[in-house]
């Protein structure tokens, strides 16, 4: 923790947790405005389902790959440098999209687009350490979740109500607009949070000693595929959306922000409850009781698809409760993975977001093709990854029993 952390935020905590939020929001709000448009951006550019679903691709791996380098740059030379860049890089990409007039070039502007918006997820979690204590980095990073929800839930209705009204080009135009807003609020208001004291040395042989100790140890990989993998259960619906929503569903485009309200429902709802919990429950208490929610209902989701033809009166609710249980425990994995390495806080948050993105990457590119026409699998594979995240937590608990087994008080 910063020791200067009072005097460089003087505003109300929520203030920089809105702030952080939607530096956080910009990589999941680029990929849900334009998922409405994806059959008009298909029949305009002449491209198949396959092309397309290459877009979402080059992105979640684009994005995996830089968070490998935005975290650890981060802890040598600030965390405000490397935001700003971030989203001067991420504007151009946009504007890149919307003069697309390709399938080829959809595909590298967006990569572009996945290598500069892992800066603001990154470094966001890496901040909330350098200037909060545990207890109440919990609540701040819980808030984060909170007020990160909102973007995925109105990115949908923007990104359809733009793609009906103008064209799928005016979605990535809104997207500019917002990469020059954000840069601009950041310019102004982001402090830097990382004391000079607590800088690492830009030196390759320093950062290759880091990757080298993050990635040799087993409970850093594990909790990072606990919180990163349960995620791709919910996000592989996301990815799925138009065959989902669309197909089986039968909802047209402007219709699809019902699923993503819901979703985004669950997660905010979780994150308050993990809020809450900061401070009374040992986090292994809360992680526990959000993957019983996880299981539960995903095994329900599953049952209720063999049994019933998927109805959407039905069929988004598993969905919500699913992201509810997500985010009851991802705050506290995420504070877990951070304080493992604490002179490596900004290079722990890359390598635990290139593991998540490798993963949402895999599920973009291989699995959602493979399932997103049935129902029945689209449960299965939800359910299978969120046990890839349950295994990994249950052999943390069973090796390493200390880990997120005491309750950290305000006080200290």
């Amino acid at each position: 923790m910063n020791p200067d952390a009072k005097k460089l935020w003087r505003a109300p905590r929520w203030a920089l947790a809105v702030l952080l939020a939607v530096l956080g929001m910009l990589g999941p709000f680029s990929i849900d405005t334009y998922i409405p448009a994806f059959s008009g951006i298909a029949q305009s550019l002449g491209a198949t389902p396959v092309e397309m679903q290459q877009t979402l691709s080059a992105y979640l791996f684009g994005f995996a790959f830089m968070s490998l380098f935005h975290g650890a740059i981060s802890d040598s030379l600030g965390r405000r440098p490397v935001v700003l860049w971030g989203l001067a890089a991420f504007t151009l990409a946009s504007a890149g999209c919307a003069l697309s007039q390709s399938i080829g070039q959809l595909v590298f502007f967006r990569a572009m687009q996945g290598l500069s918006t892992g800066a603001g997820i990154v470094v966001a979690r890496a901040v909330v350490r350098d200037m909060f204590a545990p207890t109440e980095a919990q609540r701040v990073m819980s808030q984060i979740t909170i007020y990160f929800g909102v973007a995925p839930a109105i990115a949908p209705i923007i990104g359809g109500w733009l793609f009906v009204h103008l064209d799928w080009h005016s979605i990535f135009w809104f997207l500019t607009g917002v990469g020059v807003t954000l840069w601009i609020a950041n310019f102004k208001l982001l402090p830097e949070t990382l004391h000079v004291t607590h800088r690492q040395p830009f030196k390759v042989s320093n950062l290759m000693q880091g990757y080298w100790q993050l990635g040799l140890d087993p409970r850093f990989l594990l909790l990072a595929l606990a919180s990163g993998v349960p995620f791709n259960g919910m996000f592989l619906y996301v990815l799925s959306a138009p065959a989902f929503l669309g197909e089986h569903l039968a909802l047209a485009p402007t219709q699809f922000f019902w699923f993503f309200v819901l979703t985004i429902g669950g997660i905010m709802s979780g994150a308050w409850v993990s809020g809450r919990a900061a401070g009374k429950l040992p986090p292994k208490t809360q992680i526990k009781y959000g993957f019983m929610v996880m299981l539960l209902i995903a095994l329900l989701n599953l049952g209720a698809n063999l049994l019933f033809k998927a109805h959407a009166s039905w069929a988004l609710i598993p969905l919500a409760i699913f992201a509810f249980g997500w985010a009851m425990m991802v705050p506290v994995v995420t504070l877990l993975v951070l304080d493992l390495h604490p002179e490596r806080r900004g290079m722990a948050s890359s390598l635990q977001a290139f593991i998540g993105s490798s993963a949402n990457g895999l599920v973009a590119g291989v699995i959602a093709p493979l399932v997103m026409h049935s129902t029945v699998a689209l449960a299965s594979a939800s359910l299978v990854m969120m046990c890839v995240g349950l295994v990994a937590w249950v052999f943390i608990r069973r090796r390493w029993p200390d880990i997120g087994q005491t309750v950290v008080h305000p006080a200290h």
